[in-house]
């Protein structure tokens, strides 16, 4: 690897040389036996080290070629070692690493270098950097890039500097093993640098960085080198123990925060949220995702809407984090990455840990896209943070972890609490659904269905009970869906396409026409009136049905700021009022059963009084005429149950509305209970 080996060839040579040196020692031709002579010394003492490095072929062994047999590596105490610019690093950040000899000025021909896992599976990890003079070339090792280094010349070199990143998705201790090579038959194996801890990127920006201690020079065999050396009195830095969060350090201060669900920066709660630290002309932006996030974002926008805005987006792509910037578009909204000069922004740290994205960005003061200046130091903006689960080709998917805009345009070097837009019109849009649809449809079908025999004889405007408590409860469904509607369309201002827009669009339409239905029914002996009956039937329980599923779509829109476990409330709701639905219809069942059994007495009871020699024919339509009109006066059977359960079926379902209606209006609610 580090030095050339002397193949059969060479040693053919060479022995072919120095028989035939001592032939012309006996032919005395002395002159040309001291140039052969000479040559032979050479080629003996020579350190051939390969020019190019070594090959990926010995990434695990990281033994030369020529190792083994009688060549073997040194085990004597190396007088080279590898040292480290600090015991700790932040993950994403870059550590110098040191290969040097002692005594000072001892030089080596070639050297590999990786850093390990101290721990199984003992991976290499990290990536290293090219170096400025030339002297390393870099190796990609078990597949990855970059994450192992060798010499790129064969000339002696006293020291090499390099420059390592640390991963940004692993947390523990690295070891860094080197092999160097003094010469052909002189090189150490898995020479051992102290352990570094890689901790989180804002313990090791809080914590001051241990000075280095003097390496250990222990034995290690070259047979053991994928594991890497333990020191055995190690003991972790305190500098790792987990502390307070720092990223919100300065918030109000020194700089801009923003996060949501709104008012999170000042509980330290976030899901995701931004920073803005400006100094000069230099505009840094950090930000940080929730757990398990494809992507984090931060939007400048003039109008708190997304479109037409200019975007940082931290996404993790192969282990490693990427930085985009992109311009959107309102309509169809997109966010396009060709169309920004992506050199506008550079990533200056990053790290990805259980599931959460960090990332600190530099922008520059003025960013021209598609003919529109973003200019930082004399503009005032909406700042809008967005996060969410999924990935398009070429740019971020749809926020569905959450998105909030801030409440106002600012000067980003103004330092000030920031908080974010108001949320009024999409909590009275969520209150007036669930009221019109939870609570006056619901009910407003119990009457029509269940009480058409009760109250008999007592009208509200002419009309009987039934009937005017169905319609008022579903003129006030008409009327709160068409002000919810109106209410989420100011506020968007777009359409927006998703499983809950889709169903709650279908139940809206379906609302909008039951009423213009209504006007045109038919009259009670029209041949058209059966198909009016089940039209309108049709056409109402499908709109509660669809309203009562876009409820529960809402529950998961970042937006709503809803809890999980509001769906088990709609769950409860569901079973309450289909059980009550089916205790209506026990009873239905046993009027009709009761009613046919009067109607059947009654019939039996004309027969036998009618004269026999009568008009039967009239008797018995003036009998049933009579019979009926009976009917009409009075309540079918079981009335009084049936109003008792309409009683309890009315307070708990006043209950459901008003806490369903708590949960919207005060999201989001875990906030009131920290």
């Amino acid at each position: 690897m580090m030095v050339s080996t002397l193949t059969l060839t060479d040693r053919c040579l060479k022995m072919s040389l120095s028989t035939l040196a001592l032939e012309l020692l006996v032919r005395k031709r002395c002159w040309l036996l001291v140039a052969l002579a000479a040559l032979l010394n050479c080629g003996c003492h020579s350190v051939w080290a390969l020019p190019q490095g070594a090959p990926e072929t010995v990434c695990d062994t990281m033994l030369p070629f020529h190792a083994g047999g009688s060549v073997l590596p040194e085990n004597s105490v190396s007088p080279f070692s590898v040292e480290t610019s600090s015991s700790v690093v932040g993950q994403g950040q870059t550590l110098r690493i040191d290969v040097t000899g002692a005594p000072a000025g001892l030089s080596f021909g070639g050297f590999m270098i990786q850093a390990r896992n101290r721990n199984p599976p003992y991976q290499i990890v990290g990536q290293f950097s090219p170096s400025r003079d030339g002297t390393v070339k870099l190796m990609n090792c078990e597949n990855s890039v970059n994450n192992s280094a060798t010499h790129s010349n064969a000339g002696p070199k006293p020291q090499v500097s390099l420059d390592w990143q640390s991963p940004v998705d692993f947390l523990g201790q690295v070891v860094f093993n080197a092999t160097v090579a003094q010469s052909y038959n002189q090189f150490w194996v898995g020479i051992p640098s102290n352990p570094v801890q890689v901790v989180r990127r804002d313990v090791s920006a809080a914590a001051p960085l241990p000075t280095p201690s003097a390496p250990n020079n222990n034995n290690f065999n070259y047979a053991s080198t994928r594991s890497p050396y333990v020191p055995p009195s190690y003991v972790a830095p305190s500098a790792v123990a987990a502390s307070e969060d720092s990223f919100y350090d300065g918030c109000g201060q020194s700089k801009n925060c923003f996060g949501f669900p709104n008012g999170c920066v000042a509980t330290k709660s976030c899901t995701s949220v931004s920073a803005v630290t400006v100094r000069g002309d230099i505009y840094e932006f950090e930000l940080r995702s929730g757990t398990n996030a494809a992507y984090v974002a931060l939007g400048l926008s003039d109008d708190a809407k997304m479109g037409e805005d200019l975007t940082t987006e931290c996404v993790p792509e192969n282990g490693r984090i990427n930085l985009y910037s992109s311009y959107t578009s309102a309509s169809p909204y997109s966010a396009v990455r060709a169309n920004v000069p992506q050199n506008s922004a550079r990533l200056l740290n990053a790290s990805l840990v259980d599931g959460v994205i960090y990332c600190k960005v530099q922008r520059e003061p003025l960013t021209v896209v598609q003919g529109r200046s973003f200019d930082l130091r004399n503009g005032a903006y909406h700042m809008l943070v967005a996060s969410g689960s999924s990935l398009k080709e070429n740019s971020v998917g749809y926020h569905d972890i959450g998105r909030l805009p801030s409440g106002s345009p600012i000067n980003l070097a103004v330092v000030q609490d920031v908080g974010g837009s108001s949320q009024l019109l999409v909590r009275l849009h969520g209150a007036f659904m669930i009221a019109a649809w939870i609570g006056t449809t619901s009910l407003g079908i119990i009457f029509a269905r269940y009480f058409k025999q009760t109250w008999v004889g007592s009208q509200t405007c002419g009309k009987d009970q039934w009937f005017a408590w169905h319609r008022m409860l579903m003129v006030t469904t008409w009327t709160l869906t068409v002000v919810a509607y109106i209410l989420i369309w100011v506020e968007l201002k777009r359409a927006v396409w998703h499983a809950h827009s889709i169903t709650g669009m279908i139940t809206v339409l379906l609302c909008f026409i039951q009423p213009i239905g209504a006007l045109f029914r038919p009259g009670p002996n029209d041949k058209m009136r059966p198909y009016f009956n089940w039209g309108h039937w049709l056409g109402g329980n499908l709109a509660h049905i669809l309203a009562i599923v876009a409820i529960f779509f809402s529950v998961k829109l970042p937006k709503a700021e809803l809890p999980e476990w509001m769906d088990w409330i709609l769950v409860g709701f569901v079973v309450f009022h289909v059980l009550v639905h089916l205790i209506f219809s026990i009873y239905l069942c046993m009027n009709h059963w009761q009613i046919s059994g009067i109607a059947s007495d009654r019939q039996q009871s004309q027969r036998i009084n009618t004269f026999q020699m009568g008009d039967m024919t009239h008797h018995h339509q003036h009998a049933m005429r009579n019979g009926m009109s009976m009917e009409r006066k009075m309540d079918a059977p079981y009335a009084g149950l049936r109003k008792g359960l309409l009683g309890v079926y009315s307070v708990v379902l006043i209950l459901f509305v008003v806490v369903l209606i708590l949960l919207v209006v005060l999201a989001p609610i875990e906030k009131l209970f920290e």
